[in-house]
Formats: C-alpha cells, structure tokens, sequence
C-alpha cells in the first residue's frame, strides 16, 4: 500500500520537519542527537483549507539536502509552499514558491499539525516496534490511506488490484532486506 506518486502536489502545501518514536527524558519537541526517526512532511490543502493529499519522506537529519528530496519527488515548483522558518529550506527557495513564517506553536499550520497528529496516533497503535529500516514503509501506508480517503467507494477496488498486480515478496527477500 503506497501511493503511486503519479499525483504531484501542485497548489497550496504546507510543509514541517517532525520526529516520530516516543518520548525522551528531558526532551521537547525536535532533537538533533535522538534516537527518534526524522521525517518530513508535504500536506496539499483545498481552497477551503482541507487535506487533500499528504507525503511523508524518512530523512537522517534536518540540512537542506534531507529536505529538498521531498520537493522534487512530490510537489511541482509552480505550487505555493509555506513552511516554517527553518534554515533548510533556504536553498529550496531557487526553484520553488516558499513562503516561510513562524509555526506560532501550530497555530499558522492548523491543518499540517492534525495531519502529524493523526501520523504519531496511528504509528502508536501499531503493535510492534518500528524500526528505522521500514519507516518509510508505515509513511507510505499511512499516505496511501489518507491520499485514498477521498475516493471511499473505491479503495478496496484500488488496493486488490495493487496487490493482485504486484510482484511477490518471499521470505528470502524480507531475511535479506533486514541483514542491510
């Protein structure tokens, strides 16, 4: 289940740096020297301020290299971008519409801050731990899921066709892709 990223993002988005693992000792917020996964997040908005379609790349840290990927995989550079005020997005700027302002305790990103929420409370629920390694994994399912919640009536269809035409995974594979 991941999206077919056949659908770049191209009108309003909203984009932020979060950190997703549980809680640290002492710690608020984002930490730099954390055993907490990194990410980044794109949320497209409606005219009317709803969420139309969310990507959600892992990254290692948050410099300008990490967060430009996500750019260029997913959102076209004439969209209106707004983000935060960090730094790492200067170098972005060349070739995209950013608009940076501060988050004023996501007060400026009302939407973009549920999204997040929704991302930590359903990754919570998931009864295993989440290693580094598979992540972006539960970041592509949890963006197929929300990107699909707009067409209800055919995501089931959507998702056995996916999987009828997906090649298969053995368990040799999977032994593999853990050893890396």
């Amino acid at each position: 289940m991941k999206s077919s990223q056949r659908y770049p993002l191209s009108k309003l988005i909203h984009v932020d740096e979060i950190t997703v693992g549980g809680k640290e000792e002492g710690k608020q917020g984002r930490s730099y020297d954390s055993k907490k996964k990194k990410a980044v997040i794109a949320v497209e908005l409606s005219e009317k301020h709803h969420i139309k379609r969310v990507y959600v790349k892992s990254i290692d840290d948050y410099s300008a290299k990490s967060l430009t990927p996500i750019f260029e995989e997913h959102i076209i550079t004439s969209a209106k971008i707004v983000t935060n005020k960090w730094i790492g997005y200067e170098p972005s700027k060349a070739l995209y519409n950013i608009e940076q302002k501060i988050s004023d305790q996501g007060k400026n990103f009302k939407e973009l801050h549920i999204v997040i929420i929704q991302l930590k409370s359903w990754l919570r629920a998931i009864p295993t731990h989440v290693s580094k390694w598979h992540i972006q994994s539960y970041f592509d399912v949890f963006c197929f899921r929300i990107n699909r919640s707009q067409s209800k009536q055919s995501i089931f269809h959507q998702t056995i066709e996916r999987m009828v035409a997906a090649n298969p995974i053995f368990q040799g594979s999977i032994k593999q892709s853990l050893n890396v």
